[in-house]
């Protein structure tokens, strides 16, 4: 079986070729180019292709894929927003994901932001460079008996819950569906209750037409004053414009970003050289209690091995035609 690997980055090789030794019969080759209808020709005489969360994936894009005989779509995360479901479903082609990678590496980087943001480190960072050793303009405060609310508790909220519980935070949550697991220390509330009780929101929900911009100005404004606001799921749940305004109403205490709505063009990519006139996220950056990363949320060892495993069993289940749970339907 023959895959192509779009948007190959260095780190990608490593852990795909070191896992790729228990699955013989498979061949990966990689390139540095995205996955977009430019380059989905490229797939000619492969039998399947691998993705990520900034390739675009559209009914083009699979329609030039299905002239050129590829059968499945190897993401190797767990989103598939930028995924044509319906075409795919259409032209036959199979959508596989990774929905549990390592959800403890997301979650932990959730409270990294969490932790940055409110007590200013990356400000903190810059000042000691300088030579600026006064505390002005880094007071933050305690997490501990404070009210965590968690938007998601799937695996990665989950264990987001269990980290804020670890420190002593209340924590709340809103999800359709209550984790059972979590029943001995989360309250689950309606959305506006845990928007309206929370010192620290986090959201890990998957980006639907019913959660894409669940948070804007309208949420914003049921939230306490002096909130914390951090987001590693996907940049489409926060209407950037709104959380911009929130910000200069100052309702946020801090926000920490690995994802945001522009970030397709800059999803690991040096564009240091560049200047961003027209950027949100630019915008963003020029506040003070603003942290944002570069959707690393999933950036540990263990989780890019655990994507690197179960996207070629996802493989070997295409290939015998075999029925997986990760299946995108």
């Amino acid at each position: 079986m023959r895959i192509l690997f779009y948007d190959a980055k260095n780190y990608d090789k490593d852990s795909f070729q070191s896992t790729l030794e228990n699955f013989p019969g498979i061949e990966i080759e990689y390139i540095k180019s995205d996955l977009d209808p430019r380059t989905a020709a490229l797939a000619e005489g492969f039998d399947a292709v691998c993705a990520f969360v900034s390739s675009d994936v559209s009914a083009r894009t699979l329609t030039i894929l299905h002239q050129h005989k590829v059968g499945a779509v190897l993401m190797r995360c767990a989103g598939f927003n930028n995924v044509d479901l319906s075409k795919a479903k259409e032209l036959n082609i199979r959508v596989m994901c990774v929905p549990g990678y390592s959800p403890e590496a997301v979650a932990e980087h959730a409270m990294a932001l969490a932790l940055v943001a409110n007590r200013r480190l990356h400000k903190a960072y810059n000042k000691v460079r300088e030579n600026d050793f006064s505390l002005s303009g880094l007071m933050g405060f305690n997490f501990y008996q404070k009210t965590a609310g968690i938007i998601g508790t799937g695996k990665i909220g989950a264990a987001m819950c269990r980290i804020c519980h670890g420190f002593g935070m209340n924590v709340i949550a809103y999800d359709v569906y209550e984790n059972p697991a979590l029943k001995d220390f989360v309250t689950y509330k309606s959305l506006d209750e845990v928007l309206a009780e929370s010192d620290l929101l986090s959201l890990h929900c998957p980006l639907l037409d019913t959660t894409r911009h669940m948070i804007n100005i309208d949420s914003i404004r049921k939230m306490k004053d002096g909130v914390i606001l951090v987001n590693t799921s996907r940049g489409g749940l926060v209407k950037t414009d709104d959380l911009v305004e929130g910000i200069r109403m100052k309702k946020f205490a801090g926000v920490g970003l690995d994802v945001y709505e522009e970030e397709t063009n800059n999803v690991f990519e040096d564009r240091s050289e560049e200047i961003l006139e027209s950027s949100v996220t630019a915008r963003l950056l020029s506040f003070p209690n603003v942290m944002i990363t570069s959707h690393q949320g999933f950036f540990t060892r263990e989780a890019l091995e655990a994507i690197a495993n179960t996207t070629l069993q996802n493989a070997l289940d295409f290939e015998a035609g075999n029925p997986s749970t990760n299946d995108v339907k």
